[in-house]
């Protein structure tokens, strides 16, 4: 009887090793104005677990399941499947959301259930600065690194900027930090314009910074804040801007919006991603694999979602298993990694991840109908002193 029960026990432990799971949420944008970037952001964390467990998909042996959430782009449904995902799911680690506004929604809820949740590709700096809890992690990169990156690019003495954002937490994060970065290279703002997020007449706003900044003596940029549709570019500069002296100036961004980039031969900027300018080895794989599976180049959020899959990788390599929360994150806390970009660090104090930055100059290429960022030069993590918002 002793015996059959002892087998019975060692049956049980033997069945429940042999089904342990490592459960990841993707709590993300499937539907909604974003889905590109969301579709782009679920292929690259796919891609990533891939790459990081050398296409096993296990960690020591335990199978790691992908459980996908959509958020719909609206912060309640983000909240709402955020603690499903913790709650009935019983995920160890949720990754997302695309939208600022929604992983502002989502932060309480990684701390009510005491579970990581890295923050990928959301940019806005509240998110590890006034909102953070020691629960957050950011393997995307934050508004301060885009403006300090994009300040370095465009920044300079006697030189005059002027700025268009989406009204919402990533446009005026974006603007905020972009005005504290341009302070050191001696640069003045002269106007910021915010509108809604889904205007698609710029003639007001354009008429308005273009007033402004018609008298003023010297070299003048307008420099534009903008994710998803609506393309303000080409309609700003379809208005000439350069009657005015005005240069048109933004960041990087995805390939579908660069062919706006076309129309701006020489224009220079900041840029987190751009598949041909990091030269590494998982950036090679990252190229050649996304181009075997979808007949297309890796995008901006493709490398943000691998470097997020590796970062859980090695996260629960380091800890020893996904069960133990403070055990992960004393594992992520000044962890580095590989990524298609490189090294990226998880800043301890925060738990940004520093990253390298990409200073562009826009060229025409034939065989490609868009504009495509050429390298100027890498702006390495030491080089932006990125500030510590979460105090």
């Amino acid at each position: 009887m002793l015996r059959a029960v002892a087998l019975t026990a060692v049956g049980a432990l033997m069945a429940t090793a042999a089904t342990a799971e490592i459960r990841i949420a993707h709590v993300y944008g499937k539907t909604g104005p974003f889905e590109a970037y969301a579709a782009q952001s679920h292929n690259g964390l796919m891609l990533g677990l891939e790459y990081a467990t050398g296409g096993t998909m296990e960690i020591d042996g335990e199978k790691i399941v992908v459980i996908e959430k959509d958020t719909q782009l609206k912060p309640d449904i983000g909240r709402a499947q955020l603690e499903e995902a913790y709650g009935d799911d019983d995920a160890h680690i949720a990754i997302g959301p695309v939208s600022s506004g929604v992983a502002l929604a989502m932060l309480p809820v990684a701390e009510e259930y005491e579970r990581v949740l890295i923050v990928e590709p959301a940019v806005a700096d509240s998110i590890t600065g006034a909102n953070w809890n020691p629960y957050i992690f950011r393997t995307g990169r934050n508004s301060s690194q885009d403006a300090i990156a994009n300040a370095v690019a465009l920044g300079g003495e006697g030189v005059t900027i002027a700025t268009l954002a989406q009204d919402y937490a990533f446009g005026r994060d974006g603007v905020a930090a972009f005005k504290e970065a341009l302070e050191a290279t001696g640069a003045e703002i002269a106007h910021e314009e915010y509108v809604p997020t889904d205007t698609t007449d710029f003639t007001a706003a354009a008429e308005r910074i273009f007033t402004k900044m018609g008298d003023i003596e010297g070299e003048k940029k307008l420099f534009i804040i903008w994710a998803g549709g609506g393309n303000p570019m080409s309609k700003i500069n379809a208005m000439e801007p350069e009657r005015f002296g005005v240069e048109i100036a933004t960041g990087g961004n995805i390939l579908a919006a660069l062919k706006a980039y076309e129309e701006l031969p020489g224009m220079e900027g900041a840029t987190y991603y751009y598949y041909e300018i990091p030269q590494n080895p998982v950036n090679e794989w990252l190229v050649n694999t996304h181009f075997e599976r979808f007949d297309s180049p890796p995008d901006f959020f493709s490398a943000g979602g691998m470097a997020s899959g590796m970062a859980i990788v090695e996260a629960i390599k380091k800890a020893g298993g996904a069960e133990d929360t403070d055990a992960l994150i004393a594992a992520m806390e000044g962890m580095t990694w590989e990524t298609p970009k490189g090294q990226m660090q998880f800043r301890a104090e925060d738990h940004q991840a520093m990253q390298t930055m990409y200073h562009f100059r826009t060229e025409v290429q034939e065989g490609k109908d868009y504009g495509v960022p050429v390298l100027v030069r890498e702006i390495g993590m030491d080089e932006m002193a990125i500030p510590v918002r979460n105090k």
